[in-house]
């Protein structure tokens, strides 16, 4: 079989995630246990996409590689509008909720590592490899474990190790959209849970249930909306090039979302009576489409075949660290963050940024508050931790591993 590789295009990449996406709705649309599992519809979109291109990688030898630039906008128009959602008032609540959050992040990132270490010695690797099994690339995603692998190869002698963080980060993310779901419609419906302000408006998607009158978008609407994003995102890129100029580098959606959370307080401290923007029916639409098109191309573009070529160890040590998650989730997090319809959804999110990303993290609490009701806080301290804490964090914890 002789391998080869097509270039997809920005365009036909985002057409193709609309697709998908798309798709994964109909199927949620006709499969119920989907819905009741609270599977998101990018997910399953996405998986049977990247199900499909394995097939046709395995059968012809053709890999699509997707230009995913217009993915990666999305993902910044997502965090912008996460920001317009942000109200003072839910910053100030969701202090105590943050601090337990980061203080339970530590511990999830130190006992990743000493699963992944002790999969990875199971498995003929040195120690030191343990935070490719862990959270250089699970809580970290792609990103750091691309970062950390020369490191670990560095200090291990180790071939591969790109391949190898990428595969488990790969495989990470498909588990991160497939548990979250399941894990609240446990919490939730096993102990009888409902919304603490169940009148709150979403932040994210409308709701399952929704009447006409909840749900009134005019084009007057969108385009207030479209303009308050663009003006985050504008000086949200602007305050990442000043941050950038000190030699600190952050993901460039966490200044979009700080600009959204300054815009949307100063709007509402000095043109209180202006038509609203925060919390409206239009701006949880778009920022549902912005994340779902970011996440049904993120899973289309995954290559499993490389789970599949580097074998049982990925497997077996994955299996243990989904375990360690769903058991700490139910019986540390969810207690620990009040053991209240708000834990629950921020267990559903936890799922999946403890295994994958922010963005499924995000897509596991949206199918979740579309079905059962809303809950702000959670969508602001899950990313304000992900977004902030997560990598200061994870940073010191590999380097102290892999220098050990």
């Amino acid at each position: 079989m002789t391998e080869a590789v097509h270039e997809v295009s920005n365009l036909l990449t985002a057409t193709l995630g609309i697709a998908v996406y798309l798709i994964g709705a109909e199927i949620n649309a006709r499969v119920a246990v989907l819905r009741q599992f609270n599977i998101p519809e990018p997910v399953t979109g996405g998986l049977l996409a990247s199900f499909l291109l394995l097939f046709l990688y395995l059968a012809t030898g053709l890999e699509l590689r997707f230009d995913l630039a217009a993915r990666d906008f999305l993902l910044i128009v997502f965090f912008a509008g996460i920001g317009l959602n942000a109200r003072l008032s839910d910053l100030i609540a969701g202090g105590k909720p943050l601090l337990l959050l980061i203080i339970l992040t530590l511990v999830t990132i130190v006992a990743q590592n000493v699963v992944g270490a002790v999969g990875a010695v199971a498995f003929g690797y040195p120690a030191q490899a343990g935070v490719l099994f862990g959270s250089a690339s699970l809580i970290g995603g792609h990103g750091t474990a691309i970062a950390w692998a020369p490191e670990v190869g560095a200090a291990t002698g180790l071939t591969g190790v790109t391949e190898l963080g990428v595969a488990v980060a790969t495989l990470g993310l498909v588990l991160a959209a497939l548990v979250g779901g399941p894990i609240a419609r446990l919490l939730i419906e096993g102990k009888n849970l409902t919304p603490d302000r169940p009148g709150e408006e979403h932040t994210v998607g409308l709701p399952d249930d929704a009447t006409e009158a909840e749900t009134k978008i005019d084009h007057l609407t969108i385009m207030r909306v479209l303009l308050h994003l663009n003006v985050a995102i504008i000086f949200g890129l602007a305050l990442n090039e000043a941050i950038l100029a000190t030699g600190l580098k952050l993901p460039s959606f966490v200044p979009c979302l700080i600009m959204g959370i300054v815009i949307a307080n100063l709007r509402a401290a000095f043109a209180p009576k202006a038509p609203p923007v925060s919390r409206t029916p239009s701006l949880a639409l778009i920022s549902e489409f912005s994340l779902g098109a970011f996440l049904a191309m993120s899973l289309m573009s995954l290559q499993l075949w490389t789970i599949a070529e580097l074998g049982l160890a990925i497997v077996v040590v994955l299996t243990a660290q989904t375990l360690f998650t769903v058991a700490f989730v139910i019986w540390v997090l969810f207690p620990v963050m009040g053991g209240n319809y708000r834990a629950a959804v921020l267990s559903a999110g936890f799922g999946g940024f403890a295994l994958g990303a922010t963005p499924t993290a995000i897509a596991n609490m949206t199918a979740v508050t579309k079905r059962y009701g809303p809950s702000p806080i959670a969508f602001i301290v899950l990313p304000l931790v992900s977004a902030f804490f997560v990598d200061i964090a994870n940073a010191i914890v590999i380097q102290t591993i892999v220098n050990f």
